[in-house]
């Protein structure tokens, strides 16, 4: 009877087509959970305080004057597209495909997120030339504590993407390889979870209720 695999870590597993990179990266994989989790409490932290002072404007520009939601639709497609990519980054890994194609939709997932990031920036400026900064009320004090520092992780992520490619075209798939490449994955995933809580929280709820 065949035996069901079963997960071990969140995230694709890899199986037995790379049996010691599997082993090893069930540990390292689990501290990392456990570093998500962590950094999770403090973006819990920073909604807590955007939502106390979404009403909190004396007098300065508020979300309907400052949000843009044409590009924040065009900022989560692109974020979302990316997540597709890191997916299959982590399938061509799973399924031993040339490291060629991993690094191809890193490449393609490097691009999409310093659109992303371009994009973000321009909408911060644009903000600022409307006199939305962070010193000019408590909500956008709070905006510009949270978002940039989402923001700040996605650029965390394009380096770390950089430098990953980089490793893989000179070292190859070792079993250390392979484990930063499904920590990548996890950590990039969990931005995109980030950025629906700040689309859903920030935008649209400060829309709402500002």
């Amino acid at each position: 009877m065949k035996r069901t695999p079963t997960h071990s870590y969140p995230g694709i597993n890899l199986g037995e087509r790379h049996a010691s990179a599997d082993k090893a990266t069930e540990v390292v994989t689990f501290g990392f959970w456990v570093f998500l989790m962590s950094d999770l409490v403090y973006f819990g932290l920073m909604f807590a305080i955007y939502i106390t002072m979404i009403d909190a404007q004396v007098g300065g520009p508020g979300p309907h004057e400052l949000f843009d939601l044409k590009s924040v639709f065009a900022q989560t497609l692109i974020l979302l597209t990316s997540s597709l990519t890191v997916g299959l980054a982590m399938l061509a890994l799973k399924y031993n495909l040339p490291r060629g194609r991993i690094i191809l939709w890193f490449g393609v997932t490097l691009l999409l997120g310093l659109s992303f990031l371009f994009l973000e920036l321009r909408d911060f400026m644009a903000m600022a030339e409307k006199g939305g900064v962070p010193q000019r009320s408590g909500f956008l004090s709070a905006f510009f504590g949270l978002v940039p520092l989402h923001g700040l992780h996605v650029a965390a992520g394009c380096l770390w993407l950089i430098v990953l490619g980089i490793q893989l075209r000179a070292k190859g798939m070792t079993d250390l390889i392979i484990s930063r490449v499904v920590r990548l994955a996890l950590f990039w995933h969990f931005l995109d979870l980030i950025w629906i809580g700040i689309i859903t929280i920030v935008y649209f709820g400060g829309l709402t209720y500002g």
